[in-house]
């Protein structure tokens, strides 16, 4: 597992790209420690192959010596990752580290990540031990550790705590021991921006080695200033980050990982430093996340949040229709989401309507216009936001209010471990007539989506599919956004209900109505020629 001829210094691929910064991510550690976010074996394993194909440069698995199952799956992911570097954490003692480098016997690249207290606080209350204790403690686990893996990483545990002459002490030790990455974590998230200049600037000029090292931040949020804390980092000389993919972690969580690499490639000329991540796959893995530990991302949430590239103001929304620059620095295609979004409510204006209803394939005269937007006004000022079924309505003269003309009757699903599942509907059209299916699916949304389809003879070509959780606890209600494909044109339709399956039969049913209200006489003609 170790090369022999590896040295302490970064390696040859480092120097090509001096500038960069490496990403470690520890979303399945520090992240995953915290309360709400744990994962079975397959969970991690899943996300740490989605943190593979978003370029992080080392991930951390897991702590071995904790528990077999976090053994267990250190060593999976060990032996499945084929680039990215496969990290154990360790206390600095013979077991743990023993533990660790069993753990990452299958690796291609290896490494122990070490820490040990350093602050006076800890030392006291925490360790017992003496800074002639601590010293001793770290270089005979770094001395360890080099004997088994590829790179040793040392963290002086609260260091933002601890005394800057004892911690460039300690660290100089370090480097003189084996460890090539040197972390100086915010544990607690207490420090500023400004401190944390001061204290990696400190290090840079007073560590002995510091040339031969990288300096990396680890910084928590309890104070909310996480990633400003890890940018600061990197502005004073720090060139690897550690954070996790939606801030999650300890208490408040951990710097967050998209955030701060997009704060990087987006303010570029300033920091003057890069990663490797692949920032198309920072949504994609935050979803992920979001599915394996059923923890939802705020709306709010920069980068990710639904809302992070959505607008409602008229101000706002007619700035985006004439340059995207107005009002977003970056991309949403950047980071992985399709578009941005207009959200049709009742700060939006004129322009983003027009241009809504158009793609909605409504042209309307100003004077139509005129009227539609006054009905639209009113609707929204009811508070909520108005979706495509809305819109349509009110361009076509209809009660927005209105259902129909298909309502959900009867519904029943069945689905069998291992194996496909079957749906039955029992729908009524506005017509008086009552059809009722039944549709084997691959699950039990796949199958009403069948069972729909077959009732209604409305074929759709399912393109997205998301269920978000409204509230908490058992009775919390689930609120399920289609879209799909029918006769080349993109229908969206969204449902809300305690029951998913039904959530999602109701999103179905909003799409189907939209088709039909739009194409009335053709569907019609369908509806009587079936029931016939």
């Amino acid at each position: 597992m170790k090369n022999p001829d590896q040295q302490n210094t970064p390696s040859s691929d480092d120097d090509v790209v001096a500038e960069r910064v490496r990403i470690f991510d520890t979303t399945l550690r520090d992240g995953e420690q915290a309360p709400g976010f744990s994962m079975d074996r397959r969970a991690k394993l899943r996300m740490a192959q989605q943190l593979e194909a978003l370029g992080v440069d080392i991930l951390e698995a897991g702590f071995p010596q904790a528990s077999p199952d976090d053994f267990a799956a250190v060593a999976e992911i060990a032996g499945a990752l084929k680039h990215t570097t496969v990290c154990a954490l360790a206390r600095c003692q013979d077991g743990d580290i023993d533990s660790a480098a069993r753990a990452l016997k299958a690796a291609r690249h290896s490494r122990i990540h070490l820490f040990l207290s350093t602050s006076p606080l800890h030392r006291e209350h925490k360790l017992g031990m003496s800074k002639a204790q601590v010293l001793d403690t770290a270089v005979r686990a770094i001395e360890r550790a080099r004997g088994f893996c590829d790179e040793v990483e040392f963290s002086a545990e609260d260091a933002l705590r601890t005394e800057p002459e004892f911690l460039a002490e300690v660290f100089s030790a370090a480097v003189a021991a084996g460890a090539s990455t040197l972390n100086a974590p915010d544990t607690v998230g207490y420090t500023t921006p400004t401190e944390i200049v001061e204290l990696f600037r400190y290090l840079r000029q007073h560590v002995r080695g510091a040339d031969k090292v990288i300096f990396s931040s680890h910084c928590h949020d309890d104070l909310g200033m996480a990633v400003a804390n890890s940018l600061a980092a990197v502005s004073a000389g720090a060139r690897q980050v550690e954070c996790t993919i939606n801030g999650i972690g300890e208490r408040a969580g951990n710097a967050a990982l998209e955030e701060v690499v997009m704060a990087l490639k987006v303010r570029a000329p300033h920091f003057g430093v890069d990663t490797r991540i692949d920032t198309r796959q920072l949504y994609p893995s935050s979803r992920l996340l979001t599915e394996l530990t059923g923890q939802a991302v705020p709306r709010n949430k920069a980068i990710v949040g639904a809302n992070a590239f959505a607008h409602e103001s008229g101000i706002h929304q007619h700035g985006m229709l004439k340059h995207r620059g107005t009002y977003e620095i970056m991309r949403p295609q950047d980071v992985g989401i399709a578009a941005t979004s207009l959200v049709m409510g009742k700060h939006s204006g004129r322009a983003a309507l027009r241009q809504r209803l158009q793609a909605l394939g409504h042209a309307p005269d100003d004077a139509a216009l005129d009227d539609i937007f006054i009905r639209f006004k009113t609707l929204a000022d009811h508070g909520r936001e108005l979706h495509d079924e809305d819109l349509e309505a009110l361009a076509l003269g209809h009660d927005p209010h209105a259902v129909g003309p298909w309502h959900l009757v009867q519904l029943h699903t069945s689905s069998h471990l291992g194996g496909s599942a079957s749906a039955s509907v029992r729908l009524a059209h506005d017509d008086g007539h009552e059809i009722g299916e039944a549709a084997i699916g691959d699950g039990p949304v796949d199958a009403v989506l069948r069972a729909i389809e077959r009732a209604t003879g409305t074929p759709l070509e399912l393109t997205r599919f998301q269920i978000d959780a409204m509230g908490e606890g058992g009775d919390a209600q689930g609120h399920a956004q289609l879209s799909a494909r029918h006769a080349a044109r993109d229908w969206r339709g969204h449902g809300t209900s305690t029951d998913i399956v039904e959530a999602t039969a109701l999103a179905a049913l909003v799409i189907v109505n939209r088709i039909e209200r739009t194409t009335p006489t053709a569907a019609v003609a369908h509806i009587k020629g079936a029931i016939a």
